[in-house]
């Protein structure tokens, strides 16, 4: 019995990725439990495997006392000494234990330890699942669709299963059991009821991981993605740069004849992929970020951070995309609030902030000329004035002296 005990734990450990230790711990808890609803939570009682031979020892412990008051964890001296000889080193104050055949636990105790251990060794199954998957959180994980519940698709990893929620779904796209579907690794979520493994297909980290699996260059840091800004199923926009003078950071990326981008676009089931080179210089990044439209002008607004981007006409179209879609995404990935205008609306703004300055400008100098006219007449009447102030002191003396000779 106990040697077949021990060969079914080390297959369960060996099926389950569980440390047999683990599973020993479980059945003894398990046994424990069993043991005290057979013969009464008060009862002090130890279970023991044996790990060599399988031996399954349960003891009841009970306290040597003179009088006992509790039968259930106290034992007479004089009993232990009928139990044990005359000639026992057992004194008051000792705990002796007294064993219990495990047989007769009875079915419902038998029951409950199955449950117990059944209990046990999921828990510590969970356990090594969050340990295994917390640890690959950030990374790609490969696995095959088991089924659909409620538009969230279950996917089997190997040793666990896995959800692919219906908010993490690249939108149209669809898969049938027996699929095999890539992802990243998300969130893994412990419950109470299990450990949920969480997968994505739509955030930005998904494309960061395909491109470091199909570019060494990134995988070596040669080149570092600085930023990644997508709407799944349409379109994504991802900015590289170079640590490395020699190596072209978009021409990694892209690939002899395009093979390395391909592949990625693949992998998203044709979802449109810009790379654009990053660089510090504001007015170019925003130029190339709003790649495939040819820019002419960008304009910045350093303090506000934001620009105003000049295309020729025919290129408005492209610069703005589908429901703005295109200058949306270059303005996640530059942080710049972007305006965009045509050549030609741009030139009629240009003709009327001309007219706008000159006639601001003409209306400034009509401003100053008049502030100096008033200001001369002003300078004038203050010289009239003093040299009124002059005159009449002159005038009282002559009308003195004149006054002074009629006397005479």
């Amino acid at each position: 019995m106990g040697r077949e005990l021990l060969t079914v734990i080390e297959q369960i450990g060996r099926e389950k990725g569980i440390d047999a230790n683990r599973i020993l711990e479980a059945v003894e808890s398990a046994l424990l439990t069993a043991a005290k609803k057979r013969y009464g939570a008060a009862e002090n009682i130890q279970v023991h495997i044996d790990r060599k031979s399988g031996d399954v020892e349960a003891i009841s412990l009970k306290k040597i006392v003179n009088q006992v008051t509790n039968p259930k964890s106290e034992v007479s001296l004089e009993e232990v000494r009928k139990a044990l000889g005359p000639n026992s080193d057992a004194e008051l104050g000792d705990d002796i234990g007294f064993p219990i055949e495990i047989e007769e636990f009875g079915r419902i105790a038998a029951q409950t330890a199955k449950q117990v251990i059944f209990q046990k060794v999921r828990e510590a199954e969970w356990e090594v699942v969050q340990r295994e998957y917390t640890a690959r959180t950030g990374d790609l994980v490969n696995g095959i669709i088991l089924g659909q519940e409620r538009r969230n698709y279950i996917v089997d990893l190997g040793k666990t299963e896995a959800i692919l929620p219906a908010h993490e779904q690249i939108p149209r796209e669809t898969y049938r059991r027996g699929d095999r579907v890539k992802a990243y690794l998300l969130e893994v979520k412990r419950t109470l009821r299990d450990v949920q493994v969480i997968l994505s297909r739509t955030h930005p980290n998904f494309i960061t991981k395909l491109f470091e699996a199909e570019v060494p260059e990134i995988a070596e840091k040669i080149v570092e993605i600085k930023g990644v800004v997508r709407e799944p199923g349409d379109r994504t926009k991802i900015a590289v740069v170079s640590r490395d003078r020699a190596v072209d950071p978009v021409g990694a990326c892209v690939g002899m004849k395009g093979s390395r981008v391909q592949a990625v676009v693949r992998e998203l089931r044709g979802e449109k992929i810009d790379i654009i080179a990053w660089t510090p210089d504001s007015r170019v990044f925003i130029a190339e970020a709003l790649n495939p439209a040819v820019i002419e002008k960008v304009g910045v607004d350093e303090e506000k951070k934001s620009a105003l981007v000049v295309v020729a006409d025919n290129q408005l179209s492209l610069a703005i995309g589908r429901n703005g879609q295109n200058v949306r995404l270059a303005a996640k990935l530059t942080g710049w609030k972007i305006d965009i205008i045509g050549a030609s609306e741009y030139e009629k703004e240009r003709v009327v902030r001309d007219q706008e300055t000159r006639a601001a400008i003409a209306h400034q100098l009509q401003e100053q000329h008049a502030k100096l006219v008033e200001a001369e007449s002003a300078a004038a009447a203050a010289q009239q004035e003093a040299s009124a102030e002059e005159a009449a002191p002159a005038a009282g003396q002559a009308e003195s002296g004149s006054e002074e000779k009629a006397v005479g």
